[in-house]
């Protein structure tokens, strides 16, 4: 993996054999690390579910972040938090769903 490839995140979360943490920036350029939960599509859109790997201001242990795949104006895929809370409980839904289909195909 080039080092390109180790720095965009969204290629990583893209490529099925990479599930190692993801690093991403918020608006004040400080760097965040998150474990990969899930890839999630949702109505013809493409979600991720990750969770802080440290202690995040305003995010419970337990929690983890609804990303939405965007383009920016430079037509470049970024990922932008989901505030939406109808979307996020609908992410949420379907990754349940594709555990409890995942648990019973196992059985």
């Amino acid at each position: 993996m080039s080092n390109e490839d180790q720095e965009n995140p969204i290629r990583r979360l893209l490529d099925p054999k990479d599930n190692g943490p993801i690093v991403l920036y918020d608006e004040e350029d400080k760097k965040i690390e998150f474990e990969q939960i899930a890839l999630v599509p949702y109505n013809d859109k493409l979600y991720t579910i990750l969770k802080p790997a440290e202690k995040m201001e305003g995010v419970a242990d337990d929690e983890a972040i609804v990303f939405g795949f965007e383009e920016d104006a430079d037509e470049n895929e970024i990922l932008v938090v989901e505030e939406d809370d109808s979307i996020i409980d609908a992410v949420f839904d379907v990754y349940n769903k594709l555990l409890e289909e995942e648990d019973n195909n196992s059985k």
